[in-house]
């Protein structure tokens, strides 16, 4: 870990890790690459206020990863841009990544594979100059990412929004994150490490970096931000919520026809659409339209009793939506006065 603390109020804040000095980030935060909610003004801002920047590339839609990471050139040229894709669906078309791979001066710094094998993929991102960040779950998936030629990993635990480890196969973040950064500091130590799961404000941000992180992947709080392009109906249900409102489950993931493989499934607000069919899971997946189509309904008409919001359960620690800046900001001024104070 080896983070040095600077507090001030008349600077920002840097907290000083072997991710911050490999990128050249003034804080050890990476944007998680959020699908429809990580894109170009959330990117830039998070990559201006000293941060790394994925775009969410996600189910590698080719026309909305090229117009997102386009307009955040400037964070490319920074050094702080990368992007990131479901794994399994570039497996099926991979021409977002192939597009982004191309470019011959805006190529990412790097590029975050997810749920799936990256062996396929990493040769052309290391041709291209990009870093492989390679997500897992389970210890057990480590050496394949590093086969890989992983240069970061990230440690997901199963409290993250969005998809994850089901609940039979999911690790918890508190227990996997030093457990991982011990086996990487035996098996391959110039590895970089990032926590993911619960990391939302400053406190939780010192944990990860005490329990052997190298920094955070932060997804759900900057969701809540103001350059986010989660609908706002969504983020105000979130502000509401509390860490005892999100399930994991495949509900939202039937309702929106989409075919995740196990042992993966999504964690999202539990809304009364989601109550109401969380116990009947064979059910919703035999005869799955009428609920659809409420689902449907609801996503037009903003409605989020049907509609999802996707956040895991660090919801609990969200009371607002300010600028990405503003929450970047709050998160390295308190872990650093907390990481000053251990030291």
């Amino acid at each position: 870990m080896n983070t040095t603390a600077t507090p001030t109020s008349a600077a920002p804040v840097t907290l000083g890790t072997r991710l911050t000095r490999h990128y050249g980030l003034t804080l050890p935060v990476v944007l998680a690459p959020m699908a429809l909610a990580s894109g170009a003004a959330l990117a830039q801002a998070c990559a201006d206020a000293g941060a790394l920047a994925l775009v969410g590339g996600g189910y590698g839609d080719l026309a909305w990863t090229r117009h997102e990471y386009s307009l955040a050139r400037p964070a490319q040229a920074a050094g702080r841009l990368g992007c990131g894709f479901i794994t399994w669906k570039l497996d099926q078309d991979a021409s977002a990544l192939d597009w982004l791979l191309d470019q011959p001066e805006n190529r990412p710094r790097a590029v975050m594979l997810s749920f799936g094998d990256p062996r396929p993929y990493a040769p052309r991102i290391r041709a291209a100059g990009a870093d492989l960040i390679c997500q897992v779950q389970r210890l057990e998936q480590v050496p394949l990412a590093l086969e890989a030629g992983a240069r970061v990993i990230v440690a997901q635990g199963a409290e993250a929004g969005g998809h994850g480890m089901n609940a039979l196969n999911g690790r918890a973040t508190l227990s996997f994150v030093p457990e991982l950064a011990d086996w990487l500091a035996a098996h391959s130590p110039d590895t970089l490490l990032l926590a993911a799961g619960g990391v939302a404000d400053g406190r939780s941000l010192a944990a990860v970096l005490m329990l052997g992180a190298d920094g955070a992947l932060v997804g759900s709080r900057l969701w809540a931000s103001a350059e986010s392009l989660a609908p706002a109906g969504a983020k105000q249900q979130a502000v509401a919520t509390s860490g005892d409102g999100t399930a994991r489950s495949p509900v939202f993931d039937i309702l929106r026809r989409k075919n995740w493989p196990q042992p993966y499934d999504f964690r999202a607000i539990r809304n009364a659409l989601h109550r109401r069919w969380e116990s009947r899971i064979d059910a919703l997946q035999a005869d799955p339209e009428a609920a659809r189509a409420e689902y449907d309904a609801g996503v037009a008409q903003g409605d989020y009793e049907a509609a999802h919001a996707t956040v895991g359960e660090a919801v609990g620690l969200i009371h607002d939506c300010p600028p990405a800046a503003e929450i970047l900001r709050r998160m390295g001024e308190q872990a650093a006065a907390l990481l000053g104070r251990q030291a």
